[in-house]
């Protein structure tokens, strides 16, 4: 199905054609084999990097394309009507440049270009086994010695563990609660960083998930970004734009799941016509296509809030809620619409299936979101 998209500039019109000939040629064609094999696909991140389509929303002095988060967004969710994974480890990536992007120093900004270049692939640790959607209370401890911060403890579900050139590493500097934490910015030769076994996960299989336990790793202390005990702020300003990253993902993943469905149901007959002319059917396509775009709708508006400066903190709240919620819905009757069809790996559906399942977890469960948006409307 063709997306009718009013974009603000030609230049994003040829970045978003740009991004639709790199999906079909790079992405489409591989997906199956490397979602099979479990592999991570690095090669395609670096081309996306040098076609620039990982340094859309960066400025142009660091080598990105200072283009408005509501190009990069429909960008990501072509991108993911091909290959999520792909797509997740580019919204990964793109977060993890955030915190040195927008809170680093003139010195370590000098990192940007091979960053967003797609030369140096990032992880953004601040999950722990014990403390997920309680980011204020995580355990990592990082211990000023000389000019450098000794770094101890165990990070979880980290995107890219074992193959991250750098971490973002949110850690412990001070006292309890959201003010104790600061970020630092850490190589991945640093001795006793030591990323563990990927995880074994129902979908995202070319995606490497795994806890990277930082064992007395020492991290130059010209590698904290922004202010000690900024950590918070800076991790919490990060997932608001990620969480619109998950959200375009979601809607790429839906409207792929979607395109299945209908081309399916238009050449199955059953009782002498295709199903798609069976009411009960037909209908339920209908509102599947509505939801895809009422969230895609959502998505954008949040992103074009982001894009004027003004608060977009509980909009993009529930634009991961909604979007998210929108591919779950969208898979699991993108399955029931092919029946048989759809529970065997020959048809993508039940594949898309698994993956929407870990876009309601990742960035902030959607239980996390529903809170977010409650506690500002208690507030008035």
């Amino acid at each position: 199905m063709t997306v009718d998209r009013i974009l603000p500039s030609d230049e994003a019109h040829d970045l978003l054609e740009l991004a639709t000939e790199l999906a079909d040629r790079e992405l489409a064609p591989k997906v199956v084999e490397y979602e099979r094999r479990g592999e991570f696909p690095r090669e395609v991140l670096r081309t996306l990097g040098r076609a620039g389509l990982l340094g859309l929303p960066y400025p142009e002095e660091y080598g990105g394309a200072a283009q408005p988060y509501e190009v990069y967004l429909q960008v990501l969710e072509i991108l993911a009507s091909r290959w999520l994974g792909v797509a997740e480890a580019v919204s990964v990536h793109t977060l993890s440049c955030h915190p040195v992007a927008t809170f680093g120093s003139e010195q370590q900004r000098k990192l940007l270009p091979d960053m967003i270049g797609g030369e140096l692939l990032g992880a953004y640790c601040l999950s722990e086994p014990q403390g997920g959607s309680d980011a204020a209370s995580l355990n990592t401890r990082a211990v000023r010695d000389g000019d450098s911060y000794v770094v101890t403890g165990t990070k979880a579900w980290i995107t890219h563990a074992q193959v991250a050139d750098f971490y973002n590493i949110f850690c412990r500097t001070g006292g309890p609660g959201s003010r104790g934490i600061s970020c630092l910015l850490a190589d991945r030769a640093t001795p006793g960083i030591l990323p563990q076994a990927a995880e074994r996960t129902m979908g995202l299989r070319s995606s490497p998930v795994a806890q990277v336990v930082f064992d007395e790793a020492r991290v130059p202390a010209d590698r904290l970004i922004g202010d000690a005990g900024a950590g918070f702020t800076i991790a919490m300003s990060a997932l608001d734009s990620g969480r619109l990253g998950i959200a375009a993902c979601a809607v790429g993943l839906a409207q792929a799941a979607l395109d299945y469905a209908v081309d399916y149901a238009r050449q199955r007959e059953q009782f002498g016509k295709a199903i798609i002319d069976f009411q009960g059917l037909g209908f339920i396509l209908a509102d599947l296509a509505t939801q895809i775009s009422a969230a895609r709708a959502l998505t954008l508006s949040a992103a074009r809030l982001r894009d004027a400066g003004r608060p977009y903190s509980i909009e993009a709240a529930k634009a991961k809620l909604f979007a998210t919620d929108v591919a779950m819905r969208v898979t699991v009757e993108a399955v029931q619409v092919l029946g048989g069809a759809g529970y065997v790996a020959d048809h993508p559906v039940e594949r898309y299936l698994r993956e929407a399942k870990v876009l309601q977890i990742v960035e902030g469960t959607n239980q996390i979101q529903r809170l977010v948006i409650s506690r500002a409307l208690a507030k008035g």
